[in-house]
């Protein structure tokens, strides 16, 4: 069977063998809302506020596991399945500390997307937050379990988009909890640090410590990039508020060639573009034996061509030597080898990243 029909919301629909009710529901811009759902990773149906009716169905069913079959009739929009989609949320808003005054997702939380779209003025239960330390024992990410809702896909997305195997859950019941393992900080685990856990996260359980209260997400402008750490060319997201970068995030809709993931330091090795240490213009010596003062660019170039077309003279092309970085673009680093070896003459060139 090449097709599968089906009917959603009273919409005569056409799926794929194998598509779930979900995955049929978004090609056809039918909204169903979802909180562990994530799409690359197995579905498991933990949070259940996608559920739907499956006409002869005993019950309620999750959509992002339930495959779809010839005939089925699904409707995403009534009473019950509403009544069941506020519980669930009062229930998950109840068991956490979801403080959103002072929490960074604060506008960018599926969690408080979710409370407003279903109307929910307060919890019908009495809020209790489990009490869990907040880890902020390392300098790039800030884990506060009680704001976890325990959806499992900062786990997913570690054990099966990065496959570092990290995260899983331990305890039971009320007690359950993500981390690494023996309940360890992530600073003493096997972590690597590749923020893909903080990117997939839906509330504000798992955040950029280096982010705290540089800006909220309506402040920030979002803009697309080129990684310039490695050659693969990895597309990142840039965060910036009042003129300066505070995040990097990914983005799964830029495609390849990485799919919104990011290492390491593409992820949190940004620090270089505003530490104080950086040089903005040019430094030069008037005089031997002086020190360093600033200068236009003019005058640094002027002085370079100087000194290059000297030493040439003195000591043949081979004296002068290059040393390129892996923060610029392949275009600039391009340029730079053949200034290298058209202008200056040499082939002595090499590059910080293979150092």
């Amino acid at each position: 069977m090449s097709s599968v029909p089906l009917n959603i919301d009273g919409r005569d629909l056409i799926g794929k063998p194998g598509q779930t009710i979900l995955e049929v529901a978004r090609e056809n811009g039918i909204f169903i809302p979802t909180l562990c759902h994530y799409t690359g990773t197995t579905n498991v149906g933990a949070c259940r506020v996608c559920v739907v009716e499956v006409e002869n169905a005993r019950s309620l069913v999750a959509s992002c596991c339930m495959p779809i079959s010839p005939g089925m009739v699904v409707r995403t929009d009534t009473p019950k399945v509403r009544a069941s989609q506020r519980m669930i949320v009062e229930l998950l808003w109840s068991s956490g500390d979801h403080n959103c005054l002072t929490c960074e997702q604060n506008g960018a939380c599926e969690l408080q997307d979710l409370v407003y779209w279903l109307k929910i003025d307060h919890p019908r239960f009495a809020i209790q937050p489990p009490g869990h330390p907040v880890e902020t024992t390392n300098t790039m990410i800030q884990r506060d379990l009680n704001k976890c809702v325990l959806c499992g896909r900062c786990i997913r997305a570690c054990n099966e988009i990065q496959v570092n195997e990290v995260l899983d859950f331990s305890m039971r019941g009320s007690h359950a909890k993500v981390g690494p393992a023996f309940d360890a900080d992530y600073i003493d685990s096997e972590c690597v640090f590749c923020g893909e856990c903080v990117n997939v996260c839906p509330t504000g359980a798992i955040t950029f410590k280096q982010a705290r209260f540089s800006g909220r997400p309506w402040d920030m402008k979002k803009v697309r990039t080129t990684c310039a750490y490695c050659g693969v060319g990895c597309q990142i997201e840039l965060n910036v508020h009042d003129g300066r970068v505070i995040k990097v995030t990914g983005n799964r809709e830029f495609g390849q060639p990485n799919q919104g993931s990011l290492c390491v330091k593409g992820r949190f090795g940004m620090d270089f573009i505003h530490h104080p240490s950086r040089l903005t213009v040019p430094l030069i010596r008037k005089k031997k034996g002086g020190e360093l003062t600033e200068a236009t660019w003019d005058e640094a170039l002027d002085l370079i061509a100087k000194k290059f077309k000297a030493l040439k003279k003195q000591h043949g092309p081979d004296s002068i030597a290059g040393l390129c970085s892996a923060r610029c673009t392949n275009e600039e680093n391009y340029l730079f080898q053949k200034f290298m070896r058209a202008v200056v003459g040499t082939n002595s060139v090499d590059h910080c990243a293979r150092l």
